[in-house]
Order: structure tokens, then C-alpha cells, then sequence
């Protein structure tokens, strides 16, 4: 069986080659879960809020959800499309006159 010798210059490649895909995987996700679908304890935590607010959020509509059984699902993409939606710009004017 052939031997192949790995130098360090090798080893400096692959590390380069290795932290290129690491960064293109966390570009793809913006830093976002990668699961499709999350569970009620995940989007409060998520989000930082308290099961009644979360309640509320399903309640209103403000949040689509899925139940199967007693589980509640919520889709990763409609919370980022909700995040999305609600942004506010507040611009202050100070008591300025344009």
C-alpha cells in the first residue's frame, strides 16, 4: 500500500480550503437557524419572548404556525419573513427644520 506524505504546506491548503466552506455555509444562513421548522421553546427563545406573548402572536395571526398533535411548529422563513414586515425606521428630528 502507497504512503503519501502530507506537509505542512498541505495542511495550510486544506485549512484554507476548510475555512472558505465555513464562511460560504454561514453566509448561505445569515447567522439564522438552519432548521426548517422550530419548536415553540426555540422561537421564544429566538425572539426573547414569553410563551403568552408567543401565544398571542398565533392568537392575532401575527405568526403562522403548524400543530401536529399537541407539538406547534413554526417555519424559520415566515419568522424571518415577519421580522422583515414589522421593522420600523424611526428618524428623529431633534426640533430640527428641513
Amino acid at each position: 500500500m502507497p504512503t503519501e506524505i502530507v506537509t505542512t504546506d498541505d495542511l495550510r491548503e486544506f485549512k484554507l480550503e476548510l475555512l472558505k466552506e465555513i464562511k460560504l455555509l454561514f453566509a448561505a444562513h445569515h447567522g439564522q437557524p438552519t432548521k426548517k421548522w422550530l419548536k415553540s421553546y426555540e422561537v421564544r427563545k429566538l425572539l426573547g419572548i414569553s410563551p403568552g406573548t408567543l401565544q398571542n402572536m398565533r392568537i392575532n395571526g401575527t405568526l403562522a404556525f403548524t400543530k401536529i398533535g399537541g407539538v406547534i411548529f413554526y417555519d424559520s422563513e415566515e419568522i424571518q419573513k415577519m421580522m422583515v414586515k414589522n421593522r420600523v425606521h424611526n428618524r428623529f428630528d431633534l426640533g430640527r427644520k428641513k
